[in-house]
């Protein structure tokens, strides 16, 4: 598992991808696979709960097998929350990481969100892919 170097980096591109899980279950919000050759910096991390009614629990986790893709299950690795059960209320948003958060994902990692209600919060990230 390489870690590529950042003052090497011959490309650096920014992209923003978002998930409503429709369960409860842990599944992969970003999966950075094994061998990819590259290492993704997060910018921020939003989870807006869209349930419109209640609050919603979120989860949010750096995961140490990234190995599925994205709304896929994880498996066979650890959880390391970066929030852990944090209420979001109806109609409201929760900055879980911004750039003031420094957040690299490593090759063979990903980041894995869980939802206290089925389809109540839509995830948000933006990050720069580097290699």
């Amino acid at each position: 598992m390489a870690n590529p170097n950042l003052f090497a980096a011959t490309t650096a591109s920014g992209t923003t991808t978002y998930l409503t899980p429709g369960g409860t279950a842990a599944v992969v919000l970003l999966p950075n696979t094994a061998s990819s050759g590259q290492v993704f910096k997060i910018n921020q991390i939003v989870a807006a709960n869209v349930n419109g009614s209640s609050a919603v629990d979120t989860t949010v986790a750096i995961y140490t097998n990234g190995a599925v893709a994205q709304g896929s299950a994880p498996s066979s690795g650890t959880a390391y929350p970066i929030v852990s059960t944090v209420s979001v209320p109806a109609d409201a948003s929760l900055i879980v990481a911004d750039k003031t958060t420094a957040i690299y994902l490593m090759e063979g990692t990903s980041i894995i969100v869980t939802s206290g209600t089925a389809s109540g919060i839509t995830y948000t990230i933006s990050y720069e892919v580097i290699s």
